[in-house]
């Protein structure tokens, strides 16, 4: 396909991915600024939040998952200009975040007294513990926000989203600042003021995000066709769809999570250094991942338009945004990986550690970048149980046997780790780059009313 062919797909591309970048990032950002702020109060107190994030981690990506089918089938009903669908797809997405974010923090809770089995420094663990269930209890409002949210941007609107998540950041980090330090009148918390900053931040986002979408004049025709009592057919291609996306991002982000209670095992320093440098590598991810989002919406859009060239295009006009962007974020990371950690800490060995871990991830950019946006744009065209396969089998079967392998039978340590994360992620990118050409190869690509017949073959 000629660069020329993909040209006019930019543009639109990147208007749709700005604004969801800049929303995706402030999910990280939360992190980053607990991670940051944290770091300063001491070495222990930075591995504990490692270990939380980890642990909390694994749960919110499942459920950012589950949201994430909701943004392909509306994009596929705007497409077919099917008004009323896309009202119920409201109702039944919300209801299902809903009931998702209060499963979750629920299983997270009945899971936080493991904590002591998974061999890490009882001093970390103790620390650890309320920190985590506080940041469960701030599930339920961000499921709420991203049942409202995946549906705007499956209309396109996505500047909405971004905006609310720029001001719960902000809300974030002064009170995180506040109640971590005690400064402007709040009590001194240590770590503990960073959940609660992070518990109030997302109620804020999630309430203003609701009033948007049940307000705005622009969605009236959509709220008309609302009903909020259970559509059990609307359900089932929800969770058709959204289980599957779910199911992919747990096991990817539950292989880093494993990968940092790894770490954990070399000690409290390794594992600081080790949460620096994937607190890093997120934040240039989640950039990818907006980029992904568009795809997504471009893709399902062109498919609810029967339109499979655009469809094919669209996707593609991603993985070069995407290449493009990582490529230039490893260089970044491989110019700054000694001055970036100091934001973290002021630990000589924890920084040296650092260093070298955002070398490793500096080479794994390109194959990061390449694996999301390849989901988004498979997510586009409703192709959802392959990748999920994909996923298990990249991360579980290979990276962390790898990562085990190198770091502690070959006593390469965290880099081994690292390492083993990077040959899963490069998997990852080219099953899904072959699979992507693949099903948009034909002459057509299957459109919504295909959606049980297709799926039974996936």
């Amino acid at each position: 396909m000629a660069l020329a062919d993909l040209r006019p797909h930019f543009r639109p591309t990147l208007i749709l991915a700005g604004p969801v970048v800049l929303s995706q990032l402030g999910h990280v950002l939360v992190n980053v600024v607990d991670s940051v702020v944290v770091g300063h109060t001491g070495t222990v107190p930075l591995a504990a939040v490692s270990l939380s994030v980890s642990t909390v981690t694994v749960l919110l990506v499942l459920g950012l998952g589950i949201s994430m089918g909701i943004t392909p089938l509306v994009a596929a009903a705007d497409g077919q200009r099917d008004v009323p669908r896309i009202g119920q797809l409201l109702a039944g997405g919300v209801l299902q975040c809903a009931a998702a974010g209060v499963l979750l923090a629920a299983l997270g809770w009945l899971l936080t007294p493991l904590l002591p089995f998974l061999g890490q420094p009882p001093a970390v663990v103790a620390l650890a513990a309320p920190w985590i269930r506080v940041m469960l209890l701030s599930l339920i409002p961000l499921m709420v926000f991203q049942g409202f949210r995946q549906f705007a941007e499956g209309l396109g609107l996505t500047f909405q989203a971004m905006l609310l998540s720029v001001l719960a950041n902000v809300v974030n980090g002064v009170l995180c600042y506040a109640l971590v330090f005690g400064k402007l009148g709040a009590p001194a918390l240590g770590m503990m003021g960073a959940a609660w900053a992070t518990l109030a931040a997302r109620t804020l986002m999630a309430g203003l995000m609701a009033a948007y979408v049940l307000r705005a004049r622009r969605l009236q025709p959509y709220r008309a066709h609302l009903s909020w009592r259970p559509d059990v057919a609307i359900q089932r291609q929800l969770l058709a769809l959204s289980l599957p996306i779910g199911a992919q991002m747990m096991f990817e982000v539950g292989a880093f999570s494993v990968s940092a209670i790894m770490t954990g095992w070399l000690g409290a320093s390794t594992q600081a250094a080790h949460q620096i440098a994937i607190n890093v590598a997120s934040v240039t991810y989640m950039a990818a991942s907006g980029i992904a989002t568009a795809a997504t919406i471009r893709v399902g859009k062109h498919r609810g338009q029967a339109d499979a060239p655009g469809a094919r295009r669209a996707g593609f006009a991603a993985y070069i945004l995407t290449f493009a962007f990582m490529g230039s974020m490893g260089l970044l990371l491989v110019a700054g990986r000694h001055l970036i950690p100091h934001f973290y800490s002021a630990d000589a060995p924890v920084l040296a550690q650092a260093a070298t871990l955002l070398l490793i991830a500096a080479l794994f950019q390109v194959s990061d970048g390449l694996q999301v946006v390849g989901l988004g744009a498979l997510r586009g065209l409703e192709d959802v149980k392959v990748p999920s396969i994909v996923a298990l089998l990249s991360y579980w079967a290979l990276a962390l046997p790898l990562s085990y392998l190198l770091g502690f039978v070959l006593n390469w340590g965290a880099p081994g780790v690292w390492l083993g994360l990077l040959a899963g992620l490069s998997a990852v990118a080219l099953v899904l780059l072959l699979r992507f050409q693949r099903e948009t190869s034909g002459v057509s690509v299957p459109g919504p009313e295909m959606n049980e017949t297709a799926a039974s073959r996936r």
